[in-house]
């Protein structure tokens, strides 16, 4: 089975090298460079997944308060999410990338100089704002790059790094952890983003410079709820809604959940089988949705981190842990790439960042929830029936975006399985 994966994936990774080699050189460059910058961020970002909860834990013993500081990194988020990619779509992608870098880059070392909650609480806060301003413009950026012909393909391989992040991140913040403690975790959390920082002087092209100057006017007549309640947004929003608390019950709880159980795996090597899976199955599936639709691997996505969440909640063995940290790489490397391909599809350059990050504040209130509702709720029910709980939330999510991702209920569940296109594309509307 092995040697056929590895044939399989050699195939992909091939194929990736010969549309990328297809593209202009131009945009090749900066393609490379924007993926740099991207490892260095999701590494820096994913080393501290692992080891942050524990870290919390030596503080206090309060579920309800490693709750409370784990979900406030999703204040920022919330907060700045859509002011921020408002801003990329007006003053560049690679500003607002530069916050998002400077940030991740600082509050690691506000961690291991001032270890009290309530401060971990206003750094988490901030913390959140890296990723409000970075992963937008990342997404929104490669979007702009990105022929329209093969638009899901580039995506896919561009999304990569979240999966390599996460594969390198959490084992190296595990194993310093165990090895020199959380301090140097910190500070090495901080290098990375400094050297995600670095790599942004190479982007030079950011896609079309009239179209942002025709977005801050363009911008200006949306209105917040009129934007988010656009089903072409709404939906989207929704489904990440429901799949950020899962994953962000997966984030608070799940380290100490192994801890528990007295499970032996370093939790680091858990997110180690999710970046390798997601890895793998990203390079097909992008150029896949280029021909079948975005429906189908949103939904398959989705129904892969219900499974993930159903696993944990039976396990009781390093193995079974493993299996689901294969089950959510599969999910989250199936479904959020297929979801950003499907905003681009719905989306002019001129309003990209803002509806990305309007989309995405779903995934960040589901974060922001988790923490602090699962840890409550963990007081009635225990901290294993909660994964109970979020596989009902992903089987929610499923349902509503088999029913709701389209004009019609007929024409949502055709698109969900392949067998329709996406009404609200900028494509359709156009026909």
């Amino acid at each position: 089975m092995a040697w056929v994966i590895c044939f399989i994936g050699h195939i992909e990774i091939m194929q990736s090298l010969t549309t990328f080699s297809n593209l202009d050189a131009h945009i090749r460059k900066n393609l490379t460079a924007i993926f740099w910058t991207g490892l260095f961020f999701w590494s820096s970002m994913a080393s501290q997944l692992p080891t942050l909860p524990l870290y919390v834990r030596s503080l206090t013993q309060s579920f309800d308060q490693i709750g409370i500081v784990m979900g406030s990194f999703a204040i920022g988020l919330l907060v700045c999410r859509s002011y921020l990619g408002k801003l990329s779509d007006r003053k560049g992608r690679r500003y607002t990338m530069r916050i998002g870098l400077i940030v991740a880059a600082v509050i690691p070392l506000c961690y291991a100089l001032l270890p009290s909650i309530p401060l971990l609480i206003l750094f988490r806060a901030i913390h959140g704002i890296s990723i409000a301003a970075f992963a937008v413009s990342y997404s929104a950026l490669v979007s702009d790059l990105s022929p329209i012909e093969n638009r899901g393909e580039v995506i896919g391989y561009m999304s990569l790094v979240n999966p390599l992040g996460l594969a390198f991140g959490p084992a190296l913040g595990g194993l310093m952890q165990e090895s020199w403690g959380y301090q140097p975790l910190f500070i090495t959390a901080s290098l990375l983003a400094f050297a995600g920082l670095l790599m942004t002087t190479q982007i030079v092209e950011e896609g079309n410079e009239s179209d942002r100057q025709i977005a801050s006017a363009a911008i200006a007549k949306s209105k917040f709820w009129q934007t988010f309640l656009n089903p072409r947004v709404r939906v989207p929003s929704t489904v990440l809604l429901l799949v950020g608390l899962s994953f962000g019950t997966l984030s608070a709880f799940m380290p100490i959940l192994m801890q528990q159980k007295n499970i032996s795996l370093n939790a680091g090597f858990f997110y180690m089988a999710a970046a390798l899976s997601g890895f793998i199955i990203r390079f097909p599936v992008g150029r896949l949705s280029d021909k079948w639709g975005r429906g189908i691997f949103i939904s398959i996505g989705i129904f892969f981190y219900g499974l993930s969440m159903a696993i944990i909640y039976f396990a009781s063995h390093n193995y079974e842990f493993l299996l689901s940290g294969i089950a959510e790489g599969i999910g989250s490397g199936i479904a959020i790439p297929a979801i950003v391909a499907l905003l681009a599809d719905r989306t002019f350059p001129q309003e990209r960042g803002y509806v990305f990050g309007m989309t995405w504040i779903g995934f960040d209130l589901g974060i922001a929830l988790a923490g602090p509702v699962m840890g409550k709720m963990i007081n009635f029910v225990g901290i294993t029936n909660i994964f109970a709980i979020a596989t009902g939330l992903c089987t929610l999510g499923l349902f509503i975006f088999a029913t709701q991702s389209n004009k019609t209920v007929d024409e949502s569940f055709k698109f969900a399985i392949g067998k329709s296109s996406d009404r609200y594309s900028v494509k359709s509307i156009a026909i």
